[in-house]
């Protein structure tokens, strides 16, 4: 099993930032990719990014030259980096990655999700 931890999230005022976390532990795991998602209420969960490797990053559009994704390989630790928030950005962030634990086949874990709150 992998459990992911995320950190980072609180309220911040429109065209600030946040840098969210999430650390990925567990035994005899290798993870191939890592990411968020983010649920806003009343709405379906849906992709912000994600990144394979430590270099090939993608971008849902909404978050396009605003959010950075990077990935720290040797910590099992993925980070996203949010400037110029907006209140539409308000969401439930949740990690996630694809991942072999131990002789498992490939599967996707989730983070308990972490609040972000864009509002003045």
């Amino acid at each position: 099993q992998v459990q992911l931890v995320e950190s980072g999230g609180g309220l911040v005022q429109p065209g600030g930032s946040l840098r969210l976390s999430c650390a990925a532990s567990g035994s005899s795991f290798s993870i191939t990719q890592m990411g968020w998602h983010r649920q806003a209420p009343g709405k379906q969960r849906e992709l912000v990014a994600f990144i394979r490797g430590n270099s090939d990053a993608n971008y849902a559009d909404p978050v396009k030259g605003r959010f950075t994704i990077s990935r720290d390989v040797a910590k099992n630790t993925v980070y996203l980096e949010m400037n110029s928030l907006k209140p539409e950005d308000t969401a439930v962030y949740y990690c996630n990655s694809y991942a072999f634990s131990g002789r498992s086949p490939l599967q996707l874990y989730w983070g308990q999700g972490t609040q972000v709150t864009v509002s003045s």
